[in-house]
């Protein structure tokens, strides 16, 4: 039988965690060894005792670690919506939707955790854009962004979650004052075409891509020009009362393993993990694999993994506090949205990216040619 050290089986350790998340971090080492260390008295509780009856009892201290202990991640997203709940919701409806990016690009975000926040921002841009090409009004929405870097199969997966307000308010009443004055109007939009939501944010992310030189024009043309991409938007998960809404919240922010889907396969010496609906599917790995998938969705140190945006940013929230202005008060429109057909499609097109993708390029250069010769 070969032995093996501990030092090389730390560097298979550390060679698994680079191939599932990129290069090791030393912010992985330090919420591992806390976590290992959470709920253990030698590292401090506090003596609790009953003002009645004089009993006393040991509360061992937690290692407060985000989004990868399962106790105190749990109690955070019960403490987190809660507040939500209570003080952020807006009582309007909401939807869910996810923007996800293709297989091949998520080798960037796996090295340069950096762009996650960028990636957040572009699918923001993209939502607005629709939202004002769709309405012909500058809306702003209420959006609750999730970051998240894994999937069902504890797999390296980035995709995006947003907890989304169905409409907003139009953006010359973005001040609170003008607000009170306009009858807080707030203008819902029953629908959005994923599918046309899709391209936009398929362009948003390979123009910032090709802006960084992370990705060559011509690549990004080339997966635009595919019939499958590889993005894809969902927003079919609908909610209409603020407790809808915090469950859904909750489930966007939630940790990366459900306990109870965890098995160990003793004959084999494997790690078991069910996944997909009521876990009817298992995706078996060996422990060095399950260790390196499980660590490397920790977040950097500081990384901003839930954003607000729109009419829950913390600048707007201030605003409308300095106001006095009660955000429970908003008058509903509600306006049936028109199906768009290829002509509006194609106008969308112009007025977001100004380019007419009606025009053959070809055409236009023979014609300003006959126009320039005499």
């Amino acid at each position: 039988m070969k032995t093996v050290s501990s030092g090389s089986t730390g560097f298979v350790v550390l060679r698994r965690e680079a191939n599932e998340g990129g290069f090791f971090r030393p912010i992985v080492k330090e919420v591992v060894e806390r976590y290992l260390d959470c709920g253990n008295p030698r590292c401090g509780f506090a003596r609790i005792r009953c003002p009645d009856c004089r009993d006393e009892r040991l509360l061992m201290f937690s290692c407060r670690t985000r989004g990868f202990c399962p106790s105190c991640h749990a109690k955070r997203i019960e403490e987190w919506g809660e507040w939500m709940r209570e003080t952020l919701l807006l009582d309007v409806p909401h939807r869910q939707v996810v923007f996800t990016i293709p297989k091949t690009l998520r080798i960037f975000f796996k090295y340069k955790r950096r762009l996650l926040g960028d990636l957040c921002r572009r699918a923001l841009r993209a939502l607005t854009r629709y939202f004002e090409v769709v309405t012909g009004s500058a809306l702003t929405p209420g959006v609750i962004a999730a970051i998240q870097t894994f999937g069902d199969r504890v797999n390296l997966h980035p995709p995006l979650h947003f907890l989304v307000t169905k409409g907003g308010t139009d953006a010359t009443a973005a001040s609170p004052v003008l607000m009170n004055m306009s009858a807080d109007v707030f203008q819902k939009i029953p629908r959005i075409d994923d599918s046309r939501l899709t391209e936009i944010f398929a362009r948003e992310v390979l123009t910032f891509l090709a802006g960084r030189e992370i990705l060559s024009p011509e690549w990004a043309e080339r997966i635009l020009s595919w019939r499958h991409t590889g993005f894809n938007v969902h927003s079919l998960v609908r909610t209409k009362t603020k407790p809808e809404a915090e469950r859904v919240g909750k489930d966007i922010i939630r940790p990366l393993l459900a306990l109870e889907r965890l098995t160990f396969l003793e004959p084999e010496g494997k790690v078991g993990y069910r996944w997909g609906r009521d876990g009817a599917e298992q995706e078996t790995m060996d422990y060095l694999e399950f260790i390196a998938r499980v660590t490397s969705p920790i977040p950097d140190k500081g990384q901003v993994m839930v954003r607000y945006h729109g009419l829950y940013a913390n600048a707007h929230r201030g605003k409308v506090k300095k106001a006095s202005w009660s955000p429970s008060a908003l008058r509903m429109v509600e306006e049936e949205l028109r199906r768009l057909p290829s002509k509006g499609w194609a106008e969308m097109i112009r007025k977001v990216y100004e380019v007419d993708p009606m025009a053959c390029p070809d055409s236009e250069a023979s014609r300003r040619t006959d126009e320039a010769s005499p």
